[in-house]
């Protein structure tokens, strides 16, 4: 797949790249990406959650009634799960949600959701992104360049840039990421990819 390198205003540069089609062209597997989204979400669960059994409420242990002779049901503690301020009943506990994902479909889950991009032809390739300082504004410019100010935009860079990843934190619609740390749930939650032309190399050894 070859598609023309494109400057920060958004116009072509008369180079065109080359995407691999090992990467950006393989029949995506949807069962692996379920499985890699899961996993994503999963692993952000902090499984704090926590509600009092009948044996962890402070309450009376005294028989708050007779036995026999009320025309009710018997009852022994006020701390019974049947009270108001009882115990719940198989409440939730803290636990531990994140699950294993073998390299191999991690691997493969990022590489079905490239290829999603591109078919639905949702990939621009940038021929740079450098800024001398942290700047939401110039960071802002570039994305209205693309004509993509108002889309949810993921931008990969060849290898981790603090002035860009700092100039696009206070924008919750984009988000820049190195090809290392690229996820497919990244990939696929982004209406649009943004690769710069360092960063198309580095997918070659995916």
């Amino acid at each position: 797949m070859e598609l023309a390198v494109l400057d920060k205003n958004g116009q072509e540069t008369g180079k065109k790249v080359s995407l691999p089609e090992s990467v950006f062209g393989i029949t995506p597997n949807d069962h692996v990406l379920y499985l890699s989204v899961k996993q994503y979400l999963a692993n952000k669960r902090q499984g704090t959650h926590k509600s009092k059994q009948r044996a962890e409420i402070a309450g009376s242990t005294k028989k708050i009634k007779k036995q026999k002779g009320t025309g009710t049901a018997r009852a022994g503690s006020i701390k019974s799960p049947i009270f108001r301020g009882g115990g719940r009943i198989f409440g939730p506990t803290p636990r531990d949600y994140s699950f294993k994902l073998n390299k191999k479909e991690k691997a493969l889950a990022r590489k079905s959701a490239l290829s999603y991009k591109a078919t639905e032809n949702s990939i621009k390739i940038l021929d740079g992104l450098s800024f001398e300082q942290p700047s939401t504004k110039e960071y802002s410019s570039v994305l209205k360049g693309l004509g993509l100010n108002d889309a949810k935009t993921l931008v990969v860079v060849g290898s981790y840039n603090p002035n860009a990843y700092l100039s696009s934190r206070n924008l919750p619609k984009s988000q820049v990421v190195s090809v290392e740390s690229l996820h497919a749930y990244d990939i696929l939650h982004a209406d649009q990819l943004i690769v710069t032309e360092d960063a198309v190399e580095k997918f070659a050894s995916f």
